[in-house]
């Protein structure tokens, strides 16, 4: 038998047919990727480091799916009327448990759910109605629920001070709204599970509320490139276009209303030709100056801190990749940092930048509101560099502009102006068969090279090199990316 639990209910509402090859199809659905894997591996971090705030809590010590054995035990300890952790109960087909089940007053109890976010969301209301109403099915009196979250506004300063690293809000309310017709969804849902034949749902929005539906690459095999879900900024319009039976993007009706870029790349969709307003990319490239710098970060992040003076989910730059041309015609000269990874890495990267980037010159980044973020952070931090932070800054150039603005645009970069959609449909060369191919990739490499993996496993001395190298070598193309670009745009 199937039963109903919490993780079950949150894809059921999400979408039936997901709940339905869950349960009886479940190959179908891929293992998770390495970020996917490493949002639950910080998860599970934040999970145990609440823990410490209830000292005198019991664990209920059974696997994810042992119920039976998870109900007999909890309803035994559940008589010591301490803090309960991961307490489950298995009632008429439903199973339940929470992160901490919280003694209230007398006979009463409170449901607290951790997560790593920064704020309350309704999937987290949802949630917690299924394990109040499985809660007091099973006959606990429940006072009120509780959310407790990442306080994205605490700041580091020595040891981690956990009680105001979380921040715990009632969401009792918000609780007693979503249960209300809970039985006729769970009765939805039995029926589902029970089914011999699963529903066909069509795409839609649910494919990406309120997660990425694990089955979307399965439900999306036959969306072809470049089709209405391509279009810039077209956003729940292309489900109105495509149930309406228009899927590619260059059979959009002419009376279809598109603004002036979503005109721009219709039209080059259905000419297949590029888009060149020499004009604005002539007046733009007037004001590059000479030296020029081409400048990208990589950052990570982790939900609890590591180092004083941060935030969590602050970016952590721990690398540069920095090609100069001093003079046009001339060869780029490159530099690069990566950080050894055994210290917080800000106070040398700041300093070795300073020592690459001269006193004049463009300096070109691709969105540089990233750039320009981290640098101000750093500025902040080291006080010292505030008025050379501010300098450098003034001198930027950002080479996404042409793109965003839609000066030049290609049918192959299929609505994005991204560096890695760019670069191909412009020049030719890409990061296929890279073995960091892109930026997440390379802030969890890095942040497996210095702190380890959630195993508390490190790499060897051959895999740290490797590492390294792969790591210069993507930041490396992301500068080197932009010269082509650059040439290119001159060329036009």
């Amino acid at each position: 038998m199937t039963f109903l639990t919490k993780s079950l209910y949150v894809m059921g509402l999400q979408c039936p047919k997901l709940l339905w090859i869950k349960c009886h199809e479940k190959w179908l659905i891929p293992k998770p990727g390495e970020s996917q894997q490493h949002l639950f591996d910080q998860g599970h971090e934040v999970g145990n480091l609440a823990k410490s705030l209830f000292p005198k809590g019991i664990e209920i010590e059974t696997k994810p799916w042992e119920y039976t054995e998870s109900d007999t035990l909890t309803r035994k300890e559940i008589e010591k009327k301490k803090p309960l952790f991961e307490a489950g109960f298995l009632v008429d087909g439903l199973y339940s448990r929470a992160d901490v089940l919280m003694p209230a007053g007398k006979n009463m109890w409170d449901i607290i759910e951790v997560k790593s976010g920064t704020k309350v969301e309704e999937v987290h209301v949802q949630d917690a109605a299924f394990q109040r109403y499985v809660y007091e099915k099973a006959g606990l009196k429940i006072r009120k629920c509780f959310l407790m979250h990442i306080n994205n506004e605490y700041v580091r300063k020595g040891k981690i001070n956990i009680k105001q690293l979380f921040k715990k809000e009632d969401i009792t309310k918000q609780v007693n709204e979503a249960i209300i017709g809970i039985e006729e969804r769970i009765d939805k849902m039995l029926k589902i599970i029970s089914s011999p034949k699963c529903l066909e749902v069509k795409i839609g929005p649910q494919c990406n509320d309120p997660y990425e539906c694990a089955l979307h690459d399965y439900c999306w095999k036959h969306i072809p490139l470049n089709s209405v879900f391509d279009m810039y900024r077209l956003g729940k319009k292309a489900f109105d276009l495509y149930d309406s039976g228009v899927i590619n993007l260059k059979d959009i009706p002419d009376t279809f209303e598109l603004n002036e870029k979503q005109l721009i790349q219709h039209n080059c969709t259905k000419c297949n030709k590029a888009h060149i307003h020499k004009e604005e990319i002539k007046n733009w490239l007037k004001q590059l100056k000479y030296p020029l710098y081409f400048m990208d970060f990589e950052t990570y992040a982790t939900a609890i801190p590591l180092y004083n003076k941060l935030k969590p989910y602050q970016n952590i730059t721990f690398q540069f990749s920095v090609h100069i041309i001093n003079k046009p015609g001339q060869k780029a000269k490159h530099f690069s940092f990566i950080a050894d990874g055994l210290t917080d890495p800000r106070k040398e990267f700041i300093g070795q930048l300073r020592k690459v980037m001269g006193k004049s010159g463009s300096v070109i980044v691709y969105n540089q509101s990233f750039e320009q973020k981290r640098l101000e952070e750093l500025a902040t931090i080291f006080p010292k560099h505030k008025s050379w932070v501010k300098a450098l800054t003034k001198r930027f150039i950002d080479l996404l502009i042409p793109f965003r603005s839609f000066w030049y645009y290609n049918p192959s970069q299929q609505g994005s102006a991204s560096l890695k959609c760019v670069l191909p449909a412009l020049t030719g060369k890409s990061y296929e068969g890279m073995e960091i191919a892109e930026g997440g990739m390379a802030s969890r490499r890095f942040l497996y090279l210095s702190h380890g993996d959630a195993k508390g496993q490190h790499p060897s001395k051959e895999e740290a090199e490797k590492i390294r190298h792969d790591l210069e070598k993507y930041c490396g193309l992301d500068t080197e990316g932009m010269i082509f670009i650059l040439e290119k745009l001159k060329k036009l």
